[in-house]
């Protein structure tokens, strides 16, 4: 019997898969706990809506992450923190800091886990970061410390 399943099921399949298995296992385990529903056309017309809902969700984000990307491209970040005489800066400039100025300065909101840096900023003068915004879209940013 043919069916679609409402979740993931470990060895069977995934959420909105169609799967063949045998009436009994339907019968006895999947129908009665919710699992899936019988593969007729009026569920394989929702599913297929649901999967076009879903795919123009997707690039409609991408889309935007696209412009916000261009958008960063051509901003130049002003992190100002206290530095020593030799140019050292006390503790660093983190993720959650540039996020913050983003935010603050250029009303773009990012989260601090999507900014790609690999260690605190140590050091005053201008730095390039990259930021993961979407799947396949990073904006770079350039950043600059100042004292």
């Amino acid at each position: 019997m043919k069916v679609i399943l409402k979740a993931d099921i470990k060895g069977v399949g995934k959420k909105d898969q169609i799967i063949n298995v045998s009436d009994g296992y339907v019968r006895n385990f999947l129908f009665p706990k919710n699992l899936a529903v019988e593969a007729n056309t009026e569920n394989l017309n929702k599913l297929k809506a649901k999967q076009d809902s879903q795919k123009f969700q997707k690039n409609q984000e991408k889309e935007e992450a696209m412009k916000i990307a261009d958008k960063m491209s051509k901003i130049i970040l002003k992190i100002k923190v206290k530095a020593g005489e030799n140019g050292k800066i006390f503790g660093g400039v983190s993720a959650r800091e540039i996020s913050q100025e983003l935010e603050k300065q250029y009303k773009i909101i990012v989260d601090k886990k999507k900014i790609d840096l690999k260690e605190t900023i140590k050091t005053l003068g201008m730095q390039n970061v990259e930021v993961k915004l979407f799947e396949g879209v990073i904006g770079k940013i350039k950043i600059d410390v100042i004292s």
